[in-house]
């Protein structure tokens, strides 16, 4: 018996994905797997195909070959919009927010909610007091309580508030999966506690997250499992209760051959 044998069906495989850039193969038939309610780390040295392999999950990249599927059904995305109506969220290592705008803007960036009737449907009237609302709500959810106004701007927050406003939204509208991408990399101590403290806040709300980082005390702190990418494709996928971070770094960077029974 595979030490994955007791594991649920997973909501997310890819099988040999392969994209090349000119003669730079940056996936090199890589497999992926994202289990039901679980925290994935995706860990790797500079250059290992990991951030291709995010981009081509969540539609930023379309893959030259292999197979995607989310919860059984083949999915081929050619847009990030795509993914986003799939249900897969990304908060990216930049925030993609717009700091001019308010909180509840950015919550709802592209989802602007309409007013019912003749003036949300030809007028395009916003429903500012409902987007507020919902606003106010999934900050509460989350534990967002020290942000007073919903409609200070974005470039008036802290580092560690405007993650949390980017984590808000991705777990707001992920039905499915949040992709996070380095959440933690530009943040103070305090900050980085506050998010990972979101992070274990939204796998409780019960979606699953894909967390790229370099940072392995971060890592081993809060994945239940580890996918180590390197040279293109999956090494190994480790549990940090049965590895140290020497493993796993020694593992990354090819001083350590990963162990047989997880291999990829």
């Amino acid at each position: 018996m595979t030490r994955t044998s007791t594991l649920p069906a997973p909501i997310l495989t890819a099988r040999s994905l392969v994209k090349r850039y000119g003669r730079v193969v940056a996936l090199d038939h890589a497999d992926f797997d994202l289990y039901p309610g679980e925290i994935l780390a995706v860990i790797g040295d500079n250059g290992a195909g990991k951030s291709t392999l995010i981009k081509a999950i969540s539609g930023a990249v379309t893959p030259d070959e292999g197979e995607i599927r989310l919860e059984g059904q083949t999915i081929n995305f050619t847009s990030p919009m795509q993914a986003r109506e799939a249900g897969i969220e990304t908060v990216y290592q930049n925030l993609a927010l717009s700091p001019a705008l308010s909180i509840a803007d950015n919550l709802f960036m592209g989802r602007e909610i309409r007013k019912p009737g003749f003036m949300g449907k030809y007028l395009r009237t916003l429903d500012r007091k409902a987007m507020e609302r919902i606003a106010r709500e999934k900050l509460s959810e989350l534990g967002l309580l020290t942000i007073q106004n919903i409609n200070q701007a974005v470039e008036t927050l802290s580092g560690g508030q405007r993650q949390g406003i980017a984590v808000a939204r991705a777990a707001a509208f992920g039905s499915k999966l949040v992709i996070m991408d380095e959440p933690t990399a530009a943040l103070g101590v305090k900050e980085s506690r506050r998010v990972l403290d979101l992070i274990k806040d939204v796998k409780a709300r019960g979606l699953p997250i894909v967390l790229i980082s370099h940072n392995m005390p971060h890592v081993f702190e809060v994945a239940d499992r580890i996918h180590i990418h390197r040279l293109g494709r999956r090494a190994c996928v480790i549990r940090p209760h049965d590895y140290s971070m020497s493993d796993a770094v020694a593992i990354m960077t090819g001083a350590k051959e990963p162990p047989q029974d997880l291999a990829a």
